[in-house]
């Protein structure tokens, strides 16, 4: 099937939950929404699975328009990320419930139920009521039952939000591939972007109930359409600065002089945002060509493998921003002490004054 978002908005006790989103979802496709909380997530899926009607707007299946159709009357599985069983059936009851109100044979009832329980580490659990279950094995009796449903459109918001770590790694990896074989679309909701860039697929990144970006997950990380989409699409949070260029002159809000390098030399004379990771951000100089900044450590995070150190760069005329910079191993620095920095002109993103892309690293450097 493919499912078509047309210009659907939902607003509701004079809030905004969903404004002017289209997207066309094809047929045996991994689908991921990102955004932060509140960004729309769930009230997209929603309308998808035709649990809420749109305010304005359509939805297509297979082109006919289903907008006004229940849920009932639609093939939706959805898990949400507080998991929901029955809870005076089995693990193994509540797994085939959905084919045996689907009138399936017994034995394929009973090879599914164990090839679900298998992949999902529950086997061990078929007799067991959820109340006897830890949260993530409830959580994963709901996942199995999504699986074995056959549904056409296949909605997991935050599923794995409750497993251990091991686990999730394991379904990011599985689940995929499920879908993509079942040929069913599959949107997966998540707040996490390194989530998004394991899932693949494809990405659309939300925010205040807007779609900022839609397309394959690598193309959205790399090449963002706009200052939105690269934001909810970075985590520790983008690294942004306001900067003004002049012929060859870059002066940046800090009151800093630069060569206009890299990504911004052929740009005309303007004004800019620039934006970079904060794996970009650099403590010590990667080149000649960098521009070095002098800003004092705010906080600094050790967790044994990487340093996370948040540094505030004041502005020449008020004002300041805060850059994250992320460095291998354990780097000891205090709060107010000064710190030099550097960004590589070649790793920028830059943004105009509308907010879209102006300019973007070369692929080989975009990751």
């Amino acid at each position: 099937m493919s499912l078509v978002l047309d210009n659907v908005s939902k607003h509701a006790g004079g809030h905004v939950h969903i404004e002017n989103v289209s997207l066309t979802l094809e047929r045996g496709s991994l689908n991921v929404l990102l955004g932060p909380t509140l960004s729309g997530k769930t009230s997209l899926m929603r309308l998808m699975a035709g649990l809420d009607a749109p305010s304005a707007g359509r939805v297509l299946v297979d082109g006919k328009d289903v907008t006004g159709v229940h849920v009932r009357k639609r093939s939706v599985a959805m898990v949400y990320q507080q998991f929901i069983n029955y809870p005076s059936l089995s693990v193994y009851e509540n797994i085939a419930s959905p084919m045996r109100v689907a009138g399936r044979p017994k034995a394929e009832i009973d090879r599914r139920v164990r090839e679900a329980a298998k992949l999902l580490k529950l086997d061990k659990y078929l007799d067991r009521n959820p109340a006897q279950l830890s949260g993530g094995q409830q959580q994963r009796t709901a996942i199995a039952r999504a699986l074995v449903k056959d549904a056409q459109l296949v909605l997991l918001d935050e599923p794995l939000a409750n497993l251990d770590y091991k686990l999730r790694e394991e379904l990011r990896e599985e689940l995929p591939k499920i879908f993509a074989e079942s040929g069913a679309v599959f949107v997966y909701a998540t707040t996490e972007p390194t989530e998004a860039l394991l899932l693949r697929g494809n990405t659309a990144t939300l925010w205040e109930g807007r779609l900022a970006q839609f397309g394959r997950t690598p193309d959205v990380y790399r090449r963002p359409a706009n200052l939105t989409s690269a934001r909810v699409f970075s985590d520790p949070p983008l690294n942004t600065m306001r900067v003004h260029k002049r012929g060859l002159q870059l002066v940046l809000a800090t009151g800093e002089h630069g060569l206009a390098r890299g990504v911004l030399a052929e740009l005309p004379d303007d004004d800019y945002t620039i934006g970079f990771r904060a794996d970009h951000l650099y403590l010590t100089r990667p080149d000649a060509e960098a521009i070095a900044l002098t800003g004092t450590v705010a906080v600094s995070e050790i967790t044994g493998s990487e340093s996370f150190v948040h540094i505030d760069l004041p502005h020449a005329n008020g004002g300041s921003d805060r850059w994250v910079a992320v460095t291998r191993g354990v780097l000891e620095v205090e709060p107010g002490e000064r710190i030099e920095c550097f960004i590589d002109p070649r790793r920028l993103f830059v943004f105009g004054h509308d907010g879209r892309l102006a300019a973007a690293p070369p692929l080989v450097l975009a990751a």
